[in-house]
């Protein structure tokens, strides 16, 4: 059960290891400028493997359990499929249900875990197999691999480094299943953080944050929602972006243009950004001096 990309290589690794009986992924959405409707790639990759496949819009609907259970399961696997399961769904594998999950848990329970991972400057992250429970990524834990963040990994980057880590874990964990087992270990939940959903709003910039801050949300909201701001009453997306060299108190309200030239310098709530890439809504992506350009920036003028 997946939905993204990043499910892509989990499903690989099910397939080599086991007999794919079934793949269930959301149903098909319009994509591209023509908006013409397109499988998800988990549901392509179903297709061109010639696998049985749902895209039930709703688990609940008349039709999925039944289907689910005459596929009779001993594993089922959930890799960013996108729906809670409901406790009927997963008491049907004979074996376990299993959870392809993108952080280390219980760090970083919920949907957008790798955002989550940068926000808040963590150094590592990771891959977790769990067992599904009907709590919120809050089953038992049974392995774990660990994977370290660049300093100029973007949640796109991290995905997909993430997705192959994800797939090879899953392997790994299918081979223990088959042999010695796997120990199931419950999370500690007085160490549980949680990740939201990310929405469009979490992506506004607000340049009385520290410096450090700010580069970790452009990274963090690459390549969806974007971190974005305003200029002069226009949305302008942050594409790229780094701290300044110095953390000095900038000598400038947060949001004030200090430097034009190479990179876009502006001032924060604890010292400045160094900004590389922007892109002013309607127009196209540019890297910093071809959009100061374009705008006429000049030093002293505000975003935000």
């Amino acid at each position: 059960m997946g939905t993204p990309e990043f499910a892509l290589p989990s499903l690989a690794a099910l397939a080599a290891t086991t007999t794919l009986t079934g793949v269930v992924s959301q149903p098909d959405k319009p994509r591209g400028r023509g908006l013409i409707s397109t499988p998800s790639p988990v549901a392509a990759a179903a297709l061109a493997r010639g696998v049985p496949l749902i895209r039930p819009g709703k688990l609940r609907d008349a039709d999925v359990l039944p289907t689910l259970a005459e596929w009779r399961p001993d594993v089922l696997v959930v890799a960013a499929y996108g729906k809670i399961l409901p406790r009927a769904i997963l008491e049907l594998p004979t074996l376990a249900p299993l959870n392809v999950h993108a952080s280390l848990l219980p760090r970083h329970r919920g949907a957008a875990p790798i955002a989550a991972a940068i926000l808040a400057g963590d150094a590592t992250t990771g891959i977790t197999i769990m067992l599904m429970s009907e709590g919120l990524d809050e089953g038992d834990v049974l392995l774990q691999r660990s994977l370290a963040i660049a300093p100029a990994d973007t949640t796109a980057s991290l995905t997909a480094r993430l997705a192959g880590l994800g797939g090879d874990a899953l392997g790994e964990a299918l081979t223990l299943l088959r042999g010695r087992g796997l120990v199931a270990t419950p999370q500690d939940a007085t160490l549980a953080t949680h990740a939201p959903r990310l929405d469009r709003a979490a992506g506004r910039i607000d340049w009385n944050e520290p410096a450090a801050a700010i580069a970790r949300k452009v990274r963090a909201f690459t390549p969806w929602p974007s971190a974005y701001t305003a200029l002069a009453g226009r949305t302008v997306k942050i594409l790229d972006a780094r701290m300044a060299p110095s953390d000095a108190p900038a000598p400038a309200p947060p949001g004030t243009i200090l430097e034009v030239g190479a990179c876009i310098r502006v001032a924060s709530g604890a010292g400045a950004l160094d900004v590389l890439a922007l892109q002013m809504e309607g127009k196209k992506a540019l890297p910093a001096p071809a959009f100061a350009a374009g705008a006429r920036l000049t030093t002293g003028m505000r975003f935000g």
